[in-house]
């Protein structure tokens, strides 16, 4: 039996479902989705949206052949765990009549696709599509290709927000927000959880059953907060694929190989995870993806081959800010909140040899048009810390930006951007262009070194004449100037003394001072990986010392809080608290004292030494040992 809706058929204003109507998934979609193969769900219609007829119509067909047993359902272990509930439901673009409009693949494939939900009270609590449903108010297509998902994306809590600077840098997860833009573009439902702001996630999964959720590991020291979480995902949500992605992730996939964990995405993840929704949604492997590691259950590894090329950053849409609204006051940097986060280019040329940002891009930097990025920088609020890797890298296409910011009107309060002391001081220029769109206008360094041979066994290739002079030309053009030195722990007390000296002769009280640390990924860490004692991920946040130095702990942490006193951070010293609260709104004065509050840990030796806890190589997180177990049992 056929049957069609009639013309201009009014479709009811609440979700219409039919049980028992004869029609299975495999069926309408020609493979199972993973439902209960007992429950068989016939339509979907929703809003009042009238449905055109012609092309642009919901076949159903009853079939009287008996449901086949055993059939494939894909051949991975993601696509068999996703749950069937997703209606494959997509918005009609304007004047789009018929389904030529479409891929000729697709729309040969099939007509329409159905999933399966339990029962009604489940279905209704927001089985992934019905949220993004109704925000639709268009006609409907059903389309088998391009599923509508819903996908969950969560920040986790980073380990330094109890140790060193955290309080201070809380920015937004920009990264996931382009990777929402693009998911959002193809139709599909996305949500952001940022756990520094919440911690509903098991209930959050329950009520929504997302079709994949993927976790955001940035930054080293935030590895086992990444594991734990995916293993709290496992166990509220057996089933749901899980991805891993962002800097360290990329960069050194292996401690993300749990057996919780489906796939690590290595590629941009503006590209890679809407490539893994479509292929879920099409019931194929997750090793069809290009640019993901996977481990196997019997252990085998592989990288994803495929076509990748350059992605260009101006085929992503502008980022979905709207996802976080709700945690907007909550980003902050230093004293500045809401703090808004703004890329205009990705990626580094230089090979600091602690830096893991140019041997992931390979050295290469990718720029956005100038016009996206004058209208993102349009659209944010008065407080702007620029991400760039290395801000003012391209000085013709630098100036051509200020130019059309100064055209266009755009005028913040602050901004914040992290450059290099040799490019500055090459291009007063260039600063003089940028100067006048924002009020305060800072400047982070990677100054590193005080020293000639520091700045040498860093790979910086810069001097220190080059720090002086960027110095120079930044404050003449009242720019402020701030920025970090490394400390190795080599170090003898002599060094100590030659960093005091510099920071005092130029003024550089409002530096910042971390321990080298090798981080994963680069060549420093393979070269220093037999002697790494960190018990846990968490210690590679530069303010942990990951071997013994030369000086002993105890010594060595004496000398190391001593720079910190020296610094603006120290409420007894050059900078006192009715200081800082006088440099901020009155609203933000409770944050800033919150955070000052915790940062006077960093000048107390006895602090480090509670946390100086070393196990052997053999023994430590970075070592070459198999790869993690699921957490989630």
């Amino acid at each position: 039996m056929r049957s069609r809706l009639s013309p201009a058929w009014p479709a009811p204003s609440v979700l219409c479902i039919v049980w028992r109507a004869g029609v299975g998934a495999l069926d309408l979609w020609g493979r199972t989705q993973g439902g209960d193969p007992g429950l068989d769900l016939l339509a979907v219609l929703a809003d009042g949206v009238p449905i055109r007829r012609g092309k642009d119509y919901i076949e159903i067909v009853e079939r009287a052949e008996g449901r086949q047993e055993g059939a494939k359902s894909g051949d991975c272990a993601p696509a068999r765990r996703q749950q069937a509930e997703h209606v494959s439901i997509e918005r009609q673009p304007p004047d789009t009549g018929d389904c030529q409009r479409h891929e000729k693949d697709d729309c040969e494939e099939h007509q329409a696709t159905t999933s399966m939900c339990p029962d009604d009270a489940a279905f209704e609590q927001g089985s992934g599509w019905s949220q993004w449903a109704k925000y639709s108010k268009r006609p409907y297509v059903l389309r088998s290709s391009a599923v509508p998902m819903h996908v969950l994306l969560l920040r986790p809590v980073p380990g330094n927000e109890r140790f060193g600077l955290g309080p201070f840098f809380r920015i937004e997860p920009l990264g996931m927000e382009y990777i929402a833009a693009a998911l959002e573009a193809r139709g599909h439902a996305v949500t952001i959880l940022d756990l520094r702001f919440t911690r509903s996630v098991e209930g959050y999964l329950q009520r929504t059953r997302p079709g994949l959720v993927g976790i955001a590991g940035m930054h080293a020291l935030e590895t086992d907060n990444v594991l734990a979480l995916a293993a709290r995902v496992r166990r509220a949500s057996p089933h749901v694929p899980i991805v891993i992605g962002g800097h360290t992730a990329a960069a050194y996939p292996n401690p993300f190989l749990s057996a919780d964990i489906d796939a690590v995405v290595i590629d941009d993840g503006e590209r890679a995870v809407p490539l893994i929704v479509e292929a879920l949604a099409r019931g194929r492997s997750l090793s069809e993806v290009p640019g993901l590691v996977m481990r196997s259950a019997d252990g085998t590894v592989t990288t994803t081959d495929g076509p990748l090329g350059t992605l260009s950053l101006d085929e992503v849409p502008r980022p979905a800010r709207h996802l976080v609204d709700g945690s907007r006051r909550q980003y902050a940097c230093l004293a500045h909140r809401p703090t808004w986060l703004v890329e205009t280019a990705r990626g580094c040329p230089f090979r600091c040899s602690f830096c893991s940002i140019w041997q992931l891009h390979a050295r290469a930097v990718r720029e956005r048009g100038i016009g996206a990025v004058v209208d993102d920088l349009a659209s944010v609020g008065d407080h702007v810390f620029i991400a760039d890797d290395l801000f003012w890298y391209h000085p013709a296409r630098s100036l051509d930006l200020a130019r059309a910011l100064v055209k266009r009107g755009v005028r913040k309060r602050w901004i914040l951007v992290q450059s290099r002391v040799d490019l500055v001081g090459r291009h007063a220029d260039l600063l003089e262009a940028w100067r006048p769109v924002a009020k305060n206008f800072d400047i982070f360094f990677g100054l590193e070194a005080a020293t000639n041979e520091g700045l040498k066994s860093l790979v910086k290739d810069a001097t220190v004449d080059h720090t002086v002079r960027g110095i120079e030309v930044a404050r003449s053009l009242s720019y402020g100037v701030t920025g970090n030195f490394v400390i190795d722990p080599v170090w003898g007390e002599a060094d100590f003394e030659r960093l005091w000296a510099f920071v005092e002769r130029h003024r550089l009280y409002q530096a910042g001072f971390t321990i080298l640390t090798p981080l994963p990924g680069t060549d420093y860490f393979e070269e220093m990986r037999a002697r790494i004692g960190a018990r846990q991920w968490a210690h590679f946040d530069m303010h942990h010392l990951l071997w013994e130095p030369a000086l002993g702990a105890c010594r060595f942490f004496e000398l190391y809080c001593e720079t910190w006193r020296r610094s603006v951070l120290n409420l007894r010293g050059r900078k006192g608290v009715w200081q800082w609260l006088r440099e901020v709104e009155l609203r933000n004065a409770w944050f800033l004292l919150q955070a000052l509050r915790r940062t006077q840990k960093m000048l107390e030796p006895a602090h480090y030494l509670r946390e100086y806890d070393l196990v052997t190589p053999a023994e430590s997180v970075a070592a070459p040992t198999a790869y993690p177990r699921s957490l989630a049992s």
